[in-house]
């Protein structure tokens, strides 16, 4: 019960991601052929949102449960990195039609041909973990 709430948010957030249509496989090709704003739309108020709150945590405007300072680490900008891995990644979409965040909507949705989708996200993960180090 300590953790319900992560599983209330969840649920709520399942529940945009469906109803905003992110889910859909024709919303995703539309964004891929340039062809609607709906999808970029939807991630650039992720992306807007996201430079928000980094700005307050950084300001401490904003704090973790217990009032404590929330850092954020900077992390080494590496445009080759960046570059091959943002391919693979929106190649990965591209393919399977969704992006790892609605895995589990599309599975709540009864899409069983998904769980492929899972396994090679969590593949995909498991093999970066253990070639982290040898990768630029």
């Amino acid at each position: 019960m300590k953790n319900s709430k992560f599983l209330v948010f969840g649920i709520l957030f399942g529940i945009i991601l469906s109803k905003s249509e992110v889910v859909s496989w024709y919303r995703i090709y539309e964004m891929f052929k340039f062809q609607s704003f709906h999808m970029y739309g939807i991630i650039g108020s992720a992306v807007g949102l996201g430079i928000i709150l980094i700005q307050l945590f950084k300001k401490e405007i904003i704090k973790d449960f217990w009032g404590n300072k929330i850092t954020v680490k900077k992390k080494d900008s590496n445009f080759v990195r960046n570059l091959i891995g943002g391919t693979i990644f929106g190649l990965g979409w591209a393919l399977a039609g969704c992006c790892p965040g609605p895995i589990f909507v599309l599975l709540g949705h009864g899409y069983l041909a998904i769980v492929i989708v899972l396994f090679g996200a969590l593949l995909g993960a498991f093999v970066q973990g253990i070639l982290r180090n040898k990768l630029p």
